[in-house]
């Protein structure tokens, strides 16, 4: 009698024993390993927004920041990850932070990511009325770029990483 009233709980120990979990906190070797993909070519909605926000950030007396194809190439991971979830999150920040400190030795790493909107002037004026994006984007930095993709139906993801080197 005693075996039958410890069977779901022996069922339940097992299930939790098969199932995984995992974290931002990667082992530093294994960061060290990620391979940084090649950037793929600006589109032009992607060159339109550098270039609005480097029009404010020169507008607000802050220096115009340089592309970056690493950066660029973190950003697309982030936004080919965001459309194969068909979520729009900053998952995994820490990873590429650890990346772009690796490859790109960078000091500071934050980003802007979006969806929806269908053009350059849409998504740009879109975080600069958000305070916590606009601040990254007049943040002190000195290099971006961003990744502007589409899913399935057409609607855009964007990531916009920000560094300082």
């Amino acid at each position: 009698m005693k075996a039958i009233k410890l069977l779901p709980l022996l069922a339940i120990v097992a299930l939790l024993g098969l199932s995984s979990c995992t974290t931002d906190s990667v082992a530093k070797d294994e960061i060290n390993s990620i391979d940084v993909p090649v950037a793929p070519q600006a589109k032009q909605i992607e060159i339109e927004i550098m270039e609005l926000i480097n029009a404010h950030r020169i507008t607000e007396g802050l220096n115009p920041l340089n592309d970056h194809n690493t950066v660029k190439a973190v950003a697309y991971t982030h936004t080919d990850y965001m459309i194969e979830v068909n979520n729009v999150s900053h998952d995994n920040f820490f990873q590429r932070k650890q990346s772009l400190q690796t490859n790109a030795s960078a000091n500071i790493v934050s980003e802007n990511v979006a969806y929806g909107f269908s053009s350059a002037e849409s998504v740009v004026n879109a975080w600069l009325n958000s305070p916590s994006h606009k601040e990254n984007i007049e943040g002190d930095y000195t290099d971006f770029d961003i990744s502007a993709e589409q899913n399935n139906e057409g609607k855009w993801y964007f990531t916009n990483i920000f560094i300082k080197r």
